[in-house]
């Protein structure tokens, strides 16, 4: 059974945001630790972390510092997702949703 979620991308940004700081929280860095290893800004890090608002490159600069890169590079790519995405709304109700 297929389960969706109506997401934004306000949604997303959050939960890039609390992921990336639950993990500099873990490995017990302060944002300034966190900025002198990324070289992102402190207040960029600041600002990232209570809005979910930070470029893309500053992104992939933390995400590197804090977790493994090839793991966001694996959903880019097509064996990411076991599952057909549905097409069509003829498939989603054939699949019973």
């Amino acid at each position: 059974m297929h389960r969706f979620l109506l997401l934004d991308d306000t949604d997303v940004q959050q939960a890039f945001a609390a992921h990336l700081r639950r993990l500099r929280e873990q490995a017990k860095l302060s944002r300034a630790s966190l900025a002198q290893r990324s070289s992102v800004p402190a207040p960029t890090i600041k600002k990232f972390e209570l809005t979910g608002q930070i470029s893309f490159r500053q992104l992939l600069l933390l995400w590197q510092s804090l977790d493994d890169l090839a793991r966001l590079y694996a959903l880019t790519q097509h064996d990411a997702f076991n599952e057909k995405i549905p097409s069509s709304i003829d498939e989603v109700l054939k699949d019973g949703l």
